[in-house]
């Protein structure tokens, strides 16, 4: 059996007076490489910081391995500006740096004429220098810039980037440095709070790698199927404050999960139909004892009532509420969009890209994929702003609407109420607009707060709901599924699907490219190459090993 590192039991937390759950226990084994999913708002995160210590229960006891450290990686890392991408990966054991200061200093007061002179303060130095480098072999000192350098490397964060300084990252260049200071100390348990978010698609596949390999035990939230799938030997599933574990990677837990759901459903009808037939029997009884008092009749009825209570009660399969989208599109253009020798130069004489050529049809869905900083959100930019292109020409169709949704969210307003946000998109009262936005999953509390209160999830939802009052029959997505849930995500490819129009979305959700898209373009060193399918598709013929 394998060795338990960690041990959850009945444990009860809430948070600023909300319950996030009660009685749940689990077990981390050595070994294990967990997915932790469940719909925003279940608590995933606040598990996460109670297994590391940085919560403690309401409720119920917490077991850890005698020695088990662990290390944690958040979901929005915040890192000191002022150092560059090298200088914050050798953070990673602050221990090395005071050794090394502590032999600097030796080696200074052995350079005295009071301490070389003196046999016994020389024998007192020389051992402490011995210990000293003795620590500092054990925790690698001698490897350990080599080794900083070679896993930034591997995540790829090449020596190109080892002089920028942290002010100059991205959020998922700051998440890969954090991850990077991780897999430098190699703690026994490694949580990861959604690590894949803002990651290109070779970062990820560099990430999927590095999980797969990792020695010791992973926890991992992620709403990457595909990474799920990849990586994962079990699925914990955190649900109504309930936790449930399932083997496999996240297609078998999807597809167990559906099993055991109508397994669940079955009994619970076939239960019902006994509880009926007991009830029927007992008020059968009672009648009879008040028509004719009979002992034996009392007796029955309480017997069956004493059966009624004691049997344990299996629940009503019940569906999680999930958002409501509807985008109906309608038909306009045949020709939806053409970009003719389209290049993009800055003030500076940067040239972003040039000469790009593209066609997109009613009705295409057409994912746009590169690297990170190859200029696909400023691409989108420009299609809403043509006359933005300093070479060749962007043509929209005469009767093309388009609907963008923002990556950054920068087009919602954090100082405007959500009502205000809905009823600027679209003509509606107030009680209509609160009516809309509790489709989208929103407290009737929440419609008139800040959006700026929102978390990534809800400002992503928001984003949608007002891109279903805006009717577009073009749809400009950049990274629409980045901080939605699973259950969210696809609703989306649902929607997408049904959708009578045109999608152009840039994505990293490999999954979601293979359900949502059949065509891929990929903007690389400036050029726009053409692929057709989805992503597994892309890979093939790009000759990745898929």
């Amino acid at each position: 059996m394998a060795e338990i590192i960690l041990k959850l039991d009945r444990i009860s937390v809430s948070l600023a007076g909300r319950p996030i759950f009660a009685d749940l226990s689990w077990e981390i084994q050595r070994g294990q490489r967990i997915g932790l999913v469940g719909p925003n708002g279940a608590g995933k995160s606040t598990l996460m910081k109670l297994v590391a210590q940085e919560l403690t229960a309401d409720a119920g006891s917490v077991f850890r391995l005698s020695g088990l450290s662990w290390g944690r990686l958040e979901q929005e890392p915040h890192l000191p500006q002022g150092r560059t991408v090298l200088q914050e990966a050798l953070t990673a054991l602050p221990e090395l740096g005071d050794i090394e200061q502590q032999l600097d200093a030796l080696a200074d007061r052995l350079g005295r004429p009071e301490v070389y002179g003196d046999p016994a303060a020389l024998r007192k130095a020389l051992k402490a220098q011995d210990r000293l480098l003795h620590q500092f072999e054990q925790l690698g000192g001698p490897r350990y810039e080599s080794r900083v350098k070679e896993t930034l490397t591997a995540l790829g964060l090449g020596s190109e980037r080892w002089s920028t300084l942290m002010e100059h990252l991205s959020g998922g260049q700051k998440k890969l440095i954090m991850l990077a200071k991780l897999l430098v100390q190699q703690p026994p348990l490694l949580l990861l709070d959604e690590p894949d978010n803002h990651l290109d698609l070779p970062a990820k596949r560099a990430l999927e790698g590095i999980i797969r390999d990792y020695p010791g035990t992973v926890v991992i939230i992620s709403h990457d199927r595909y990474l799920l799938d990849e990586v994962a030997t079990h699925i914990a599933e955190l649900e109504n404050g309930r936790l449930t574990l399932y083997i496999g990677n996240y297609t078998a837990y999807a597809t167990e999960r559906q099993i055991r759901r109508l397994r669940q459903q079955q009994m619970y009808a076939a239960q019902q139909k006994d509880i009926a037939r007991i009830e029927a029997a007992i008020a059968r009884f009672q009648l009879w004892a008040s028509l004719v008092v009979n002992e034996r009749h009392i007796r029955q009825a309480r017997s069956r009532q004493k059966m009624l209570a004691k049997m344990d009660k299996i629940e009503k399969v019940t569906e999680a509420k999930r958002m409501t989208l509807e985008l109906n599109g309608w038909r306009g253009s045949n020709k939806v969009l053409e970009l003719a020798g389209v290049g993009r130069t800055f003030d500076n004489g940067h040239e972003l890209f040039g000469d790009l050529n593209l066609i997109l049809w009613h009705g295409e869905r057409v994912g746009l994929v590169g690297p990170n900083g190859a200029g696909k959100s400023a691409l989108f930019k420009l299609l809403l702003a043509p006359d933005s292109a300093t070479a060749g020409e962007v043509k929209v169709g005469p009767s093309i609407q388009i609907g963008y949704y923002a990556q950054e969210q920068e087009t919602l307003d954090p100082n405007q109420d959500l009502i205000t946000c809905i009823r600027a998109a679209a003509p509606l009262t107030r009680e209509a607009a609160v009516a809309f936005l509790l489709r989208f999953l929103f407290s009737y509390d929440q419609t008139t707060q800040p959006i700026g209160k929102l978390s990534g999830g809800e400002r992503s939802r928001l984003q949608l709901a007002r891109l279903v009052l805006q009717r577009p029959n073009l749809l400009l997505l950049d990274e629409p599924t980045n901080n939605l849930d699973i259950p969210a995500i696809e609703v989306l490819e649902e929607t997408l699907d049904e959708f009578v129009g045109t999608v152009f979305v840039i994505s990293h959700d490999r999954y979601f490219l293979d359900r949502a898209v059949d065509r891929i373009v990929e903007l690389r060193d400036g050029q726009l190459t053409e692929y057709l399918g989805g992503y597994t598709d892309y890979l093939d013929e790009r000759g990745y090993d898929v």
